[in-house]
């Protein structure tokens, strides 16, 4: 990576390499709680609050001031596995490029509230656009990854004004995982999780994001997750957590990808197949989830304003794997 890694970067960013140093010895963790108190965020955060199903929330946000202001603001919206935190090196090049940056960890998520509840995108997306109305931020440019991605696909079918320009990078719900998973029962799917080590994950996420990061940049972002166990409301996230799987599952947005009229990037690791659920459906079926490449390029070829854009030797986590090629495509992109 040619980007300069402040020690807040380090601590934000991920790599989950074969052959990189396991996590912290689970008797010798020191627990964060779960609004992952005591894991640092390369910048400030502030809370919003905010009422979901009568439920009362916060909601943690980076607002990241532009060096020398274009008048512009970029959104990022982040994955299911990690903090906005892990947006470090790309507020870092937003910012020196011109634009605010606000970076939001959703409901359920990074240091925002755990909910009881289920979590649903619709819900998500009006959080999100109360966010941008109480910075009064007005048109924004949307970059996001992973579970961002079906995020920002209701955002904009629920508010298109809103957005001048969307950036897909990797996303998830290219497809509609029901065709391949049969239902699981959430208590089902949390005593997975539970049973999930530190090295079990890190081997989890390096076969599901084929990560290509160097081994140098390993990062304390699989501690953040299991260093929460010794929270004492640990079983409150875990069920948020898988909350989040099951509303991947039941609220697919493929079949609005087309719909949508904004003009659309989609920024694609060629060797990202990562598939939510796969390990669930019919061996026979396996091995037809995942071409992410593939169906991006598919549906930016019935979107009105999109193109796809496939970087090579990249997984699950293109912006980190490949940043010199992501920022050009992103800044290009942006400033269209």
């Amino acid at each position: 990576m040619t980007r300069p890694l402040l020690p807040a970067l380090i601590a934000a960013l991920m790599l989950l390499a074969p052959g990189a140093a396991p996590a912290a010895d689970e008797a010798t963790r020191e627990p964060y709680g779960i609004g992952l108190e005591g894991f640092a965020y390369p910048y400030p955060v502030q809370m919003l609050p905010l009422s979901n199903d009568g439920e009362q929330l916060r909601m943690a946000y980076m607002d990241v001031a532009a060096a020398q202001p274009n008048g512009r603001t970029v959104l990022l919206l982040h994955g299911r596995n990690f903090p906005s935190s892990y947006w470090a090196p790309e507020i870092k090049t937003l910012t020196d490029a011109g634009y605010r940056v606000v970076a939001p960890d959703q409901i359920g998520f990074g240091k925002s509230s755990k909910p009881a509840g289920e979590l649903h995108f619709d819900n998500l997306a009006r959080n999100t656009i109360a966010l941008a109305d109480h910075l009064q931020l007005g048109r924004v440019d949307i970059v996001a990854h992973s579970l961002g991605g079906m995020l920002a696909v209701r955002i904009a079918r629920a508010d298109p004004q809103r957005i001048a320009h969307l950036l897909l990078a990797a996303p998830i719900g290219l497809e509609d995982y029901r065709l391949y998973v049969p239902p699981t029962a959430t208590e089902k799917i949390i005593e997975t999780e539970d049973k999930l080590t530190a090295d079990g994950y890190r081997k989890q996420l390096e076969t599901n994001y084929s990560l290509k990061t160097p081994p140098e940049q390993v990062t304390p972002l699989i501690d953040a997750r299991f260093n929460i166990k010794g929270a004492a409301d640990y079983p409150r996230w875990l069920r948020a957590f898988v909350a989040s799987a099951q509303m991947i599952y039941r609220e697919p947005v493929v079949h609005e990808i087309p719909l949508i009229t904004v003009p659309t990037l989609f920024v694609m690791g060629a060797d990202d197949h990562n598939a939510p659920g796969r390990p669930n459906a019919p061996e026979a079926l396996r091995p037809k989830m995942g071409h992410n490449a593939d169906l991006a390029k598919a549906l930016a070829a019935q979107m009105p304003n999109a193109r796809a854009e496939v970087l090579a030797d990249a997984g699950h986590l293109v912006f980190l794997d490949q940043p010199a090629q992501f920022d050009r495509l992103m800044l290009e992109f942006l400033a269209k």
